[in-house]
């Protein structure tokens, strides 16, 4: 017998086979963050029908396996070249592989060559959600359904709505909107899918060849809605798309094979056992921690709006977000009257015209408006809804928001709810800038969603983070797979205020690595944008960079600000 170990990020897959690679047994596992202890189990399960001395050669696989395989002294092997030859054994028809995991997806392109099935191009995710089973996960969860049941629904949608899949946490706001116009579950669920297919077929195959007959497999080749959404944008006819019979166990199978042709020793399972536990003792205590997090005073930004004490001459700013729709008044000399903050929700149109009431309500018929300027990503459709003076990007209109409050600022760092923007500028004028890509790491999305995680809102996070003696290093993650680290981390013991002052840290740390870069950072930096308001988020940003970090007033509304004040020089 021949023993194959896949360790992949979310679950541990073990397959025995014989010398003519039959699978004898298999055990496909989540592994909750633990994996050495999921090795362990799994295989004291296995040796109970297949005692250790029946086992020839062991093959270790998968993103963990490297650690594995030292530890039961066994052979490494890498994930394609498993694949491949699982493949070859079971479909040497295959040309093309897709496979999709929990945070892991891979396309591979193989050809007969000299009577071998060979891998001759492959292709991987990034460091993303959008493209993994973790995507239909954390949707599920979302709308109070089992995976199972996800799956059953999705497989029977007729005509599924379009849905962003660029981000799993920015698809949020497609299905809530889907939601407020009544769109049925099951077709929400088939949507998700068919993002979830789009968006391998264009991150991860970046126009490479799917050429038939195709194999399906991973944990998510389980998932039948995905099976339809795959035919769909691929082309297939029904049962085009192969799902092997072991469509979980494929990589452990193939490095069970590799491993027997190798003539690998057998295990030694007593030495290799307390090896394991060990490793898994230290697996449990090991967390990383992070220096305290004071709040200083540049955390405040308050100072209220001048209101109206006559008839004033004045100009309107609206900054229509994906999350939120800021509104501000100011008078003929730049002072700011009023201002509404909103929430969006997935309705631009309807989110400017509540807001303007409300303005309407606070400043009364005393405000003659001369000009009014719109900002944001809802712009273009907003400026004609209000018959707009002027339409301003979003760097420009937080540029000159920031010029206006300090003349003498080098740096912008302005995040919101799903964008987050760095300005250089230089005497008040733009002279570099970067936007973050199609992620909500770093952005009020990313601290929203880990704060619903623990049970808290994200004001209470504010005091929990600030309190944290020990805050845990959560690193740089997409938010989804930022999701399993805290599981992983609250299942070891740590306090829930040592992963909120964690979170406020990975915010910075994001911010910091995905936009900015290896661009220069000043010494008179503004923080603008809502997620300023978080004092912790303020806190880690001084503690990464040993730099005052201002938070000016009404730092939420300053695109809104940025392009009334733009508005009133153009008017005149």
């Amino acid at each position: 017998m021949w023993l194959g170990i896949d360790v992949g990020s979310l679950t541990v897959k073990v397959a025995v086979v014989d010398g003519r690679g039959q699978v004898e047994a298999g055990i496909y596992r989540p592994s909750h963050g633990a994996p050495l202890r999921t090795v362990l189990s799994a295989l004291e399960e296995i040796f109970k029908e297949f005692p250790p001395e029946r086992i020839e050669a062991t093959g270790v696989t998968g993103s963990g396996g490297r650690l594995i395989g030292e530890l039961l002294c066994a052979s490494y092997v890498n994930e394609l070249v498993g694949q491949t030859r699982a493949v070859e054994l079971y479909h040497p028809e295959a040309r093309t592989v897709i496979e999709i995991g929990g945070q892991d997806s891979k396309l591979l392109v193989l050809e007969q060559r000299d009577g071998r099935l060979v891998l001759v191009d492959f292709a991987l995710n990034t460091q993303c959600a959008a493209g993994t089973g973790s995507f239909l996960e954390q949707q599920a969860a979302r709308l109070g359904i089992s995976i199972e049941e996800f799956s059953e629904l999705a497989a029977r949608a007729k005509d599924p709505p379009y849905i962003a899949g660029r981000c799993a946490v920015f698809a949020k706001s497609d299905i809530v909107h889907l939601q407020q116009v009544g769109t049925p579950l099951l077709e929400i669920l088939g949507g998700l899918c068919m993002a979830l297919a789009r968006n391998f077929c264009s991150d991860v195959a970046q126009g490479r060849p799917f050429r038939k007959p195709i194999l399906f497999q991973g944990g998510v080749s389980k998932n039948q809605g995905m099976v339809h959404a795959l035919e769909a944008v691929l082309g297939l006819r029904p049962g085009e798309l192969v799902i092997p019979e072991h469509q979980v166990l494929m990589p452990a199978i193939g490095a069970a094979l590799i491993a027997g042709e190798r003539a690998g020793d057998g295990i030694r399972w007593e030495d290799a056992r307390e090896r394991l536990l060990q490793a898994a003792s230290q697996e449990e205590s090991g967390v990383t921690r992070l220096g305290r997090l004071v709040a200083g005073e540049a955390s405040s930004g308050r100072d209220p709006p001048l209101g109206l004490k006559g008839q004033t001459r004045g100009f309107l700013g609206i900054d229509v977000g994906s999350i939120s729709t800021k509104v501000v008044a100011i008078d003929a000399e730049g002072r700011l009257l009023a201002k509404v903050y909103l929430r969006t929700r997935a309705d631009p149109l309807g989110a400017t015209g509540k807001s303007l009431r409300i303005l309407g309500e606070k400043v009364g018929r005393k405000l003659d408006v001369q000009g009014v300027g719109v900002t944001g990503s809802g712009r273009e459709l907003v400026a004609r809804y209000v018959g707009a003076d002027v339409v301003k990007n979003e760097i420009t209109t937080q540029a000159r928001a920031a010029a206006a409050i300090d003349p003498e600022v080098d740096t912008v760092f302005e995040i919101g709810g799903q964008d987050s923007k760095y300005i250089r500028i230089e005497d008040g004028i733009v002279v570099d800038f970067t936007l973050n890509k199609a992620c909500a790491a770093g952005t009020g999305s990313f601290l929203e969603e880990q704060a619903a995680r623990l049970g808290i809102s994200v004001e209470g996070l504010v005091e929990l983070a600030l309190s944290s003696p020990r805050p845990v290093r959560l690193g740089e993650r997409c938010t989804v797979f930022m999701e399993s680290d805290l599981i992983h981390h609250q299942q070891r013991g740590a306090a829930k205020e040592d992963l909120a002052a964690g979170l406020a840290y990975s915010i910075a740390i994001n911010y910091l690595n995905r936009v900015v870069g290896d661009k220069p950072i000043g010494k008179r930096i503004l923080f603008q944008g809502g997620v300023a308001g978080n004092r912790a988020v303020v806190a880690a940003f001084e503690r990464l960079l040993e730099r005052r970090i201002t938070v000016p007033p009404h730092f939420e509304v300053t695109g809104a600000l940025g392009v009334a004040l733009i508005t009133r020089e153009v008017m005149r």
